[in-house]
């Protein structure tokens, strides 16, 4: 079984040599991630059955988010484990050297369905719809951005945003959690906005940073 460090340096490979080592929140998350799929690695679970009880996972959440009042406090907590399990995923494949290019895109796909279920979720507790697409347009603008410029030459991911999926899965889950407790749809609006407002600085600095990389 890989120690952390070379789980790590599996992570990097497969993300462009970028060492998430160097941004607290990502190895904080990625050390999480490592702690939990090491057992299911042991166990020879399958990171394509662990995708799919992801997607599976977040779409719970929207189920339960619609549900309201102190079902919000649930949906959080799904929307959570959701986050989790998606990188999970990509965990075991590494640990098991199954990791494959068109895993990769599957984990992808798994990702912006589960991003949409989130802000379904927000909705149903109360966001307003005009802000939850708005988040939503955002958060695909960076990941094509990111994904466009990946093809035309950048050589890594560029730059952890503000706007990365662990931020996106701890806003949404924080956000559900507060209009569990204290009812009322303030909170889920407040959740939506804070996905726009964190996407658009998300989206600039990745822009800035792809027009410096392929403009050298």
């Amino acid at each position: 079984m890989l120690s952390r460090d070379d789980y790590l340096d599996g992570w990097a490979r497969l993300h462009g040599d970028y060492d998430p080592r160097g941004n607290a929140l990502v190895r904080s998350w990625l050390t999480m991630t490592y702690v939990v799929a090491r057992p299911l690695a042991r166990a020879r679970f399958s990171p394509d059955l662990i995708t799919f009880f992801a997607v599976l996972t977040s779409a719970a959440a929207v189920a339960v988010a619609a549900v309201g009042d102190r079902w919000l406090l649930l949906a959080g907590l799904l929307v959570v484990g959701s986050g989790l399990l998606d990188n999970v995923d990509g965990a075991v494949a590494v640990l098991t050297g199954r990791a494959t290019r068109w895993g990769s895109v599957v984990d992808s796909v798994a990702d912006r369905v589960s991003d949409v279920a989130y802000l379904m979720a927000l909705w149903w507790a109360g966001a307003p719809g005009a802000l939850c697409v708005a988040g939503g347009v955002l958060m695909f603008l960076q990941e094509f951005t990111r994904a466009r410029a990946t093809a035309a030459g950048m050589a890594d991911v560029g730059v952890v945003t503000v706007s990365e999926r662990p931020t996106r899965v701890i806003v949404t889950a924080a956000f559900l959690a507060c209009a569990g407790i204290f009812t009322g749809t303030v909170w889920a609006g407040l959740g939506a906005a804070a996905w726009v407002g964190l996407g658009a600085v998300g989206l600039a600095q990745l822009l800035v940073v792809v027009r410096r990389r392929l403009s050298a």
